[in-house]
């Protein structure tokens, strides 16, 4: 079982644009590498536990979360920056019609 789960952690940290990858892109600075992924397959036991136990159905996280985190993340260190007396604005660099 542990082999299976290490297995799907590794593909989830690698596919594109899914909840997983951002966990783990979150967790690997402060983790390293084998202790993101072992977080990953944490996070996979207990979905797969939630599944079959609770019969809930798994609706992936949508890439907005991902926006929404870098836009306050974005805020954020603007207001920092002020707090050093920068005078900062922030622009969006690209206006993709969504």
């Amino acid at each position: 079982m542990r082999r299976v789960l290490n297995q799907a952690a590794h593909a989830a940290a690698r596919s594109k644009g899914t909840h997983f990858q951002a966990v783990f892109r979150r967790l690997l600075p402060r983790l390293g590498y084998q202790s993101a992924v072992w977080a990953i397959a944490h996070r996979l036991c207990r979905l797969i536990w939630k599944i079959l136990h609770e019969g809930i159905r798994y609706i992936e996280q949508s890439v907005e979360s991902e926006l929404k985190l870098l836009i306050y993340r974005a805020q954020y260190l603007a207001k920092q920056l002020r707090k050093f007396g920068y005078n900062v604005q922030i622009t969006p660099t690209n206006t993709a019609p969504a």
